[in-house]
């Protein structure tokens, strides 16, 4: 059986509802249905839909931008439609661009990870429409690696970025309609209506929803890079390469100082749950040390289940701080006066510092299991999926 999609479900029984109404649409590359045919084709031509403006998150909607390269507004070549950019001079809409709308759908391929800048965009989407008096619909698609683990601390408010607008665990384990949901009940207060798929459930991988697999970023193209990316992100906030600009992004780390073959023998020793580590060599075209040659470690999942890929990254750092004092560094902030990044992707100092001071790395996993098992306490009350 292949789930349905919100997307189908919305204008299978839904859209009837809102004839006469003046859409826009947020959508990116994997905004798809089960057929491959995107959404902003099957509204633009859909006879009960007015669609009037598109929306494009990070990478742009036609996904042709690479991260962190920002996007300008535009007309799409295909629909004539104007396209604003939410990530660009700026990530949150105008006044101006909602005017002449009545609802905006959401219909993004969330990746269940805090860092993962769609969560940003779609909320920051929610507080501009609620300012606007603009209705939003959210079209629900899977958590793509699955709705039962969370991982990691909680986002600590001081904190708070676009890779971090929430104070939620690293990883989780909520669909992008039932975290937005929760988010506009206790914060927002927008005229949200979430559209729940059919046939999803907690327990499934994007792999096991019958749909096909389309990377919504350039840089998570498998189901692999995407299990290991709520951990090997934070490499992000390093000089190591997270292996941008190869085959292999978020499943290679290393840096042209490194010893591949004893650094993979260091951590397979380790036994972390799920995950092997393979010595590689590899030669990044863009990102960190764009044609150098860097020696490191391919992560392989060996059982996804198990794995625990915030956990096992903190063991990585850990041991490249210790093997390479010298060497090993966090990146500067992206502007002036700015936290660094690693602590933006972890949602507060703690990390680094610990990493710094080569303290227990154990000790900081158990610092953070009260709060989070208050957080999956607390989720459960907006749980759309058994």
């Amino acid at each position: 059986m292949t789930t349905e999609l919100g997307l189908e479900v919305f204008l299978e029984a839904h859209v009837d509802r809102f004839a006469g109404s003046r859409f826009g649409l947020l959508a990116c590359p994997s905004s798809v249905d089960s057929q491959l045919r995107s959404s902003v084709e099957r509204l633009h031509r859909h006879p009960a839909v007015k669609l009037a403006a598109l929306f494009g998150p990070e990478h742009g909607i036609r996904g042709d931008a690479q991260a962190g390269r920002l996007v300008a507004s535009a007309i799409d070549p295909r629909s004539g439609l104007p396209v604003y950019s939410l990530y660009g001079e700026r990530k949150s809409p105008t006044a101006e661009m909602l005017a002449d709308l009545d609802v905006i759908l959401i219909d993004l391929q969330d990746g269940g990870v805090r860092f993962y800048t769609f969560l940003a965009t779609a909320l920051y989407l929610m507080q501009a429409a609620k300012a606007a008096g603009v209705a939003v619909i959210l079209l629900d698609r899977p958590a793509p690696i699955g709705g039962e683990r969370v991982e990691g601390p909680l986002l600590d408010r001081a904190y708070t970025s676009f890779v971090g607008p929430y104070p939620l665990p690293i990883r989780y384990g909520m669909t992008l309609g039932e975290v937005a949901q929760s988010v506009n009940e206790r914060e927002i207060g927008s005229e949200l209506t979430v559209i729940p798929m059919r046939g999803w459930s907690r327990v499934m991988w994007f792999d096991e929803t019958g749909l096909p697999f389309i990377p919504s970023s350039p840089n998570l193209p498998t189901l692999d890079s995407m299990t290991l990316y709520p951990g090997t992100c934070l490499v992000e906030g390093t000089n190591l390469s997270e292996g941008r600009g190869t085959t292999r992004p978020f499943e290679y780390i290393g840096a042209p100082w490194i010893h591949a073959e004893s650094l993979a023998d260091e951590l397979n020793e380790r036994s972390l749950p799920g995950l092997r580590f393979r010595p590689v060599y590899f030669v990044p075209t863009f990102s960190k040390y764009p044609g150098e040659v860097c020696a490191g470690v391919h992560v392989y999942v060996t059982d996804r289940d198990a794995s625990q890929p915030v956990n096992a990254m903190l063991h990585v750092l850990q041991t490249l701080k210790r093997r390479y004092p010298d060497d090993f560094a966090w990146r500067p902030p992206w502007d002036d006066g700015a936290r660094p990044p690693i602590d933006l992707l972890w949602g507060s100092d703690s990390l680094r510092h610990c990493i710094d001071a080569d303290e227990s790395v154990e000790s900081l996993i158990e610092s953070w299991q009260p709060e989070l098992r208050d957080f999956e306490r607390d989720r459960a009350a907006h749980f759309l999926y058994s």
